[in-house]
């Protein structure tokens, strides 16, 4: 079995012509950090991948203060406007690739990461709060997967 931690990023600026470049308000790299620790109490990434907007990039660093990892790439198809089928693909191959890689996070926005836990758990299609992580146990040899939970930052 592997897990798949899907994240949504901290709480970032309000919104403006060029989405890309928002970033993380204070609170919102609070909350990234307080998701790092839990994650490094419960279920500490060894890979992740990162959506290449400023905020998810952001709250991925604040989180990888707390959990080093051996896997790290930025992804163009986990932006809010991405294909989750395509995501996911992407997602299976690099687990088939790095075997003894065993939790994977994956940093991203709405509305891709409600669509990305669909994709895995066919009916879930949780509401992320910011910096909210949904927890997916994987098992790569069936391809099913079951959500265990929702966590969300008490910031």
């Amino acid at each position: 079995m592997k897990t798949i931690l899907i994240m949504r990023h901290g709480e970032a600026g309000p919104m403006q012509a060029n989405d890309a470049a928002r970033i993380l308000t204070s609170r919102g790299h609070a909350q990234a950090a307080e998701m790092g620790q839990w994650l490094a109490e419960h279920y500490p990434p060894q890979a992740v991948l990162v959506s290449p907007y400023i905020r998810a990039q952001q709250t991925a660093q604040a989180v990888l203060q707390s959990n080093p990892v051996s896997f790290e790439e930025t992804c163009q198809d986990i932006v809010p406007s991405g294909n989750a089928a395509v995501a996911i693909d992407y997602l299976e191959t690099l687990i088939s690739m790095h075997d003894t890689l065993d939790t994977w996070l994956v940093v991203a926005h709405m509305p891709i990461v409600s669509y990305l836990v669909d994709q895995l758990v066919p009916g879930e299609m949780p509401i992320f709060a910011t910096a909210a992580v949904a927890v997916i146990q994987y098992d790569p040899e069936t391809l099913k997967s079951e959500l265990v939970k929702l966590a969300t930052p008490a910031t």
